[in-house]
């Protein structure tokens, strides 16, 4: 039997993207950080393990290591810090889950338990710490005069703005950027040779750049600029060029190889724009922990807190075989938006974005809340 559930999530404002504030110790959330209480109204089926299809053939062991990692910054959280520190001493992954969650199978506002599940992966880029012919697109750092208020003027761009005058307004949108590389506020991390893979470095979030002096570089997310992400496929596929056979990143940058001069009217169509920062370890999810693969997912923090550990069930975008298997939620991303919506993390490497460009697949999700 279907139930509506009311749950009472006790969650901290830090969970923005900003890495910044995701690395204030706890001790300094607890005397700067407002704690929001959110009454989160969730469509959910109350379910037993048992009738999760595939949970008991998961590996729960090697799930439960990839709880613990990402305990190290969930359990800043109430949800979450008793059972983390439970599981530090627990290393039967099965016994462990069974005993301190409850399952719940996830219902969208349409009584559906399907959603959608797509792929994300860290790109590698080449590039240079000079700009050259070759390299000559820039990633770029968080700008000088990016400022945050609650001027009504950037209520809808996620508070983020500029001065101009005496007058806040929105930051500049992808375009008006790229229209200005001697905006003297933008500082240069590297440049690379290919627009569209820097298009989805943004996207992506995170990656690692191969410098033409054999130095190899990590680049995370920083900051944004305020501006909503729209999808370029959905125009692409408007405009007569792409099929819905060919709507893949794989069939895009194939479409961009053979137009060149069609790249800017189609990325453009995104005014949201990523700034990164050069990082010591891989891709980092928003939670702030290093990014598992094929263990962690991006999802819509409206409805699951990050640091949830959600029993995944979908198809691999290749083979069409069964995935079954218990993953973290541990990042979010522009374009998941939803209460069944989840990316699901491929790693790093040519194969990663082979699986990533390829998924949309429907998949149901089971989020398993710590019992108190």
């Amino acid at each position: 039997m279907k139930n509506i559930l009311f749950i009472l999530f006790v969650l901290f404002f830090v969970t923005a993207c900003s890495s910044k504030k995701e690395l204030i110790e706890k001790s300094e959330i607890k005397k700067e950080t407002a704690i929001e209480e959110k009454e989160q109204i969730n469509r959910m089926e109350l379910v037993s393990f048992p009738q999760i299809e595939g949970f008991f053939e998961d590996d729960l062991d090697y799930a439960l290591e990839v709880f613990k990692k990402d305990c190290k910054r969930s359990k800043r959280y109430e949800l979450f810090e008793e059972v983390c520190k439970k599981a530090e001493s627990e290393k039967d992954g099965r016994k462990f889950f069974i005993t301190n969650f409850q399952p719940y199978k996830l219902i969208d506002s349409k009584s559906s338990d399907e959603g959608t599940i797509t792929g994300y992966y860290e790109p590698l880029l080449y590039g240079s710490l000079k700009k050259t012919k070759k390299y000559k697109y820039p990633v770029y750092k968080i700008p000088k005069n990016l400022i945050f208020s609650d001027d009504e003027n950037v209520k809808n761009h996620k508070s983020r703005g500029k001065m101009v005058g005496n007058k806040i307004v929105p930051y500049d949108t992808r375009k008006e950027i790229e229209e200005n590389p001697k905006n003297p506020n933008l500082e240069v991390i590297a440049y690379v040779d290919d627009k569209y893979d820097l298009f989805f470095l943004h996207i992506q979030g995170s990656g690692k750049i191969q410098l033409d002096n054999g130095k190899l570089i990590n680049v995370g997310y920083a900051e944004q600029n305020g501006w909503p992400y729209t999808g370029i496929g959905n125009y692409m596929l408007e405009k007569g060029y792409l099929t819905k056979n060919d709507l893949s990143i794989q069939g895009m940058k194939e479409f961009f190889i053979k137009n060149p001069s069609k790249i800017d009217e189609v990325l453009n169509i995104n005014a949201s724009y990523i700034f990164f920062k050069v990082s010591k370890e891989g891709a980092k999810g928003s939670l702030g922990s290093v990014l598992t693969a094929k263990r962690n997912l991006a999802v819509d923090r409206s409805y699951i807190p990050l640091g949830m550990p959600i029993f995944l069930s979908t198809k691999n975008p290749i083979t069409k075989k069964p995935m079954n298997q218990l993953m973290v939620a541990a990042d979010v991303g522009g374009a998941i938006k939803g209460e069944i919506r989840a990316d699901f993390f491929w790693g790093f490497g040519s194969t990663a974005f082979e699986y990533a460009g390829r998924m949309k697949e429907k998949g149901k999700m089971y989020i398993l809340v710590p019992k108190k």
